[in-house]
């Protein structure tokens, strides 16, 4: 019998290189993004089909919010709306919920809402979570986590890993199984990195908007082969 290739449960996306495609091709770098939310799209869809329970896409890092120009984010924030007013009813009839992690407080107020309104209005029995993180950084996170822990404590809970990792933004996500990471760049950039503790890592060199569901598959079945002993022999 052949053995069916293991599917990561949880897949987590760092989606690098929209703006050096588009400086490639002479285009403006929101070229670049719009190129990269359509296949962010299709990898979600893709992955869900396979059998992937969890896809979590790192959208903007708090870096990115500090450092980029007002065009470029202003660009993103369009890209938003776009996103969640045309495919949210599309993603919550196939089974799908919405989830968002970081601190969207700074973002245009009906950007928020519609990230807010994505998350709360998602389907409670969903088999497959969309998770977006959005001004998200893993070192203010972690700190938030323990302002919320330490309030907790007044209450009797005790601080250990999992009171720790129910505290953060992902409390209720499992951690992720394998993180990829386009566009040739080898790091985490800040990205679940309390999370990522056994994750498989895999890094490729095509720049996102060309990162298709060929080469999701190729990463899928990276991940098939490697050897997971958490600590064991």
């Amino acid at each position: 019998m052949v053995k069916k290739p293991a599917i990561p449960r949880h897949v987590g996306l760092i989606m690098d290189g929209n703006g050096r495609w588009a400086k490639k091709r002479h285009k403006p770098r929101n070229f670049g993004h719009s190129a990269g939310m359509d296949a962010m799209i299709k990898l979600a869809a893709h992955a869900k089909e396979l059998g992937v329970k969890y896809f979590t896409v790192y959208a903007l890092s708090t870096e990115n919010l500090k450092n980029r120009p007002k065009d470029e984010l202003d660009g993103l924030f369009d890209l938003l709306r776009k996103y969640f007013s045309k495919n949210i009813k599309e993603l919550y009839a196939n089974g799908a919920a919405v989830k968002v992690i970081g601190d969207i407080s700074p973002l245009p107020e009906d950007v928020k809402t519609l990230l807010s309104d994505g998350e709360k209005n998602s389907p409670k029995d969903a088999e497959f979570t969309l998770t977006f993180a959005i001004n998200y950084g893993a070192r203010s996170e972690i700190v938030r986590a323990a302002e919320r822990l330490v309030a907790k404590r007044l209450d009797g809970v005790e601080i250990t890993e999992q009171s720790f990792s129910e505290s953060l933004d992902t409390a209720g996500l499992p951690d992720p199984d394998l993180i990829i990471r386009t566009g040739g760049e080898i790091r985490l950039s800040n990205f679940l990195l309390w999370q990522a503790a056994y994750a498989e890592l895999y890094f490729s060199p095509v720049l996102f908007p060309d990162f298709g569901c060929d080469e999701l598959d190729k990463a899928l079945a990276e991940f098939s082969m490697r050897n997971r002993r958490f600590g064991g022999v």
